[in-house]
């Protein structure tokens, strides 16, 4: 599930990506490769985490699914080159800080 959640990261950056470019036409803005990708690895990214949620604890499941915040934030800085606010560090520390404290036995 957590390299599922890379995947859907992936995928927003690939419809990010395609919103910064020019295209012809309001068809063209949809009916591109990177749009058409991002929607195919979202429908994969669906059907295995639905078969993944029959082998995890179904408390685990939203839990893992929130580092793709995390991974949103670190292609957006690697990829797009976007500003690393205090801000945008301080929400996803306390993503990753809320995982962990989950993550502890007595939950």
């Amino acid at each position: 599930m957590f390299v599922l959640t890379f995947f859907s990261a992936v995928s927003q950056l690939l419809l990010k990506l395609s919103a910064n470019e020019p295209h012809e036409g309001r068809l063209g803005a949809y009916l591109n490769k990177k749009v058409i990708t991002a929607y195919f690895i979202f429908g994969v990214v669906l059907l295995l985490n639905t078969y993944a949620y029959t082998k995890v604890n179904l408390k685990y499941g939203p839990v893992i699914d929130t580092f793709t915040y995390v991974f949103v934030l670190l292609l957006s800085v690697l990829v797009l080159k976007e500003k690393l606010t205090g801000w945008k560090l301080l929400g996803n520390i306390m993503i990753i800080c809320g995982v962990l404290l989950f993550s502890l036995e007595p939950f």
